[in-house]
């Protein structure tokens, strides 16, 4: 096989399944009773602002709770236990990966510390029975809920255009959301990925102010929601886009301290941005690093192999000859995912540079099994 026609196998290889961050956030907590004690069966809600989404989890004898798949967003949170409403939050935002009370981020409000049901019933009473004392108290909060649904409806108007990629309508909206109030990290973060958008549909000579505009914007959601793994790993692909590799690595390397069981996913998903840039060599250090943080992570394998065979030669006798690993990678990833979406991609490139896929294949950089009794 030539050279031309491997680089052609794997240039579709790489236009049909380009990869792409994941949109879910993963969330868990504790719920812990006046006691001081776990609290178990208190049901934990989720109820999504912009289109009344409800999902929930319920807590076990460790008071622990958990949602492995929970769409990101904005969302307001109960706490019942025994069918009684024991706590609340009325805004926390999901971003994508994980955020975990047990990684530090107290600020997202994830660990519930109840309040006795009489004190928690005599707040809601009191709240049900407080009237304004006058016209001029009633106006200003006649004021600030119009303000709300304002804002409110400008966020779900920029992202339903962001979910439907048009990016200069998302902008118009999130921008007018974000002046209507500029301490809402989620509509920055947002905001941000709409000037992502719309830069990759640029000229490179064009694209870069726009993708200067996304780092400000995710600099802005960061300052607000600095506990946020998501907007740090969003930052730096901004950052990876205005070839500013140094400081985009250094945000990774934030995402992680944050969410360290999220490494593989940074990694990969820089090394991504930066395969779809062209830059080559800087992906396959990121896939490899994904790969040293989270070996499981499979994707990681296909896209290194995949980036590395377009940099095969041929020697003198006209044999393909692929760097180092690239072979190791692409099977791998098969035996990882034998019936995953790039499987057959995989086999293909196998193939092409003149090998067979082994089904009983073996990691050449796996650590020995070490013999009982020894």
């Amino acid at each position: 096989m030539s050279i031309s026609k491997l680089l052609l196998i794997v240039g579709s290889v790489l236009l049909f399944s380009l990869p792409a961050a994941a949109q879910f956030g993963q969330v868990d907590g504790y719920v812990i009773g006046p006691d001081k004690k776990p609290v178990m069966g208190a049901i934990v809600g989720f109820d999504r602002l912009d289109n009344k989404q409800h999902t929930e989890a319920k807590s076990d004898k460790k008071g622990y709770y958990q949602i492995a798949t929970l769409p990101t967003g904005d969302y307001s949170m109960t706490v019942t236990v025994d069918g009684q409403l024991r706590d609340r939050r009325e805004y926390v935002h999901i971003s994508p990966g994980r955020q975990s009370a047990t990684q530090g981020n107290s600020a997202l409000g994830l660990t519930f510390n109840l309040k006795p049901p009489e004190v928690m019933a005599a707040e809601l009473k009191k709240e049900a029975a407080s009237a304004p004392v006058d016209d001029k108290v009633a106006k200003a909060r006649e004021a600030q809920e119009i303000a709300r649904k304002a804002l409110m409806d400008s966020y779900a108007a920029g992202k339903e255009a962001l979910d439907a990629k048009k990016y200069d309508e998302a902008v118009t909206d999130l921008t007018k959301a974000a002046e209507l109030d500029p301490k809402q990290a989620a509509v920055w973060s947002s905001l941000a990925d709409a000037y992502m958008g719309i830069a990759r549909g640029q000229k490179s000579t064009e694209a870069g102010p726009t993708f200067q505009k996304a780092v400000d914007s995710f600099a802005k959601a960061i300052e607000l929601a600095p506990t946020s793994a998501g907007n740090y790993n969003n930052f730096a692909l901004a950052l990876a886009a205005s070839n500013k590799l140094d400081e985009a690595q250094k945000n990774i390397e934030k995402a992680i301290e944050l969410d360290p069981a999220g490494a593989g996913k940074y990694h990969y998903n820089l090394g991504a941005f930066l395969m779809n840039a062209s830059k080559a060599d800087a992906a396959a250090e990121e896939f490899r690093k994904g790969i040293a943080a989270d070996p499981n992570y499979a994707e990681s394998y296909f896209y290194l192999g995949s980036v590395l065979a377009g940099k095969s030669t041929v020697d003198a006798a006209g044999k393909m000859i692929p760097p180092d690993g690239t072979i190791d990678a692409l099977q791998k990833y098969v035996q990882l995912k034998p019936d995953g979406p790039n499987a057959a991609a995989a086999k293909d490139l196998i193939a092409a540079l003149g090998s067979k896929v082994e089904v009983n294949f073996k990691d050449p950089n796996a650590k020995p099994a070490t013999k009982k009794g020894k």
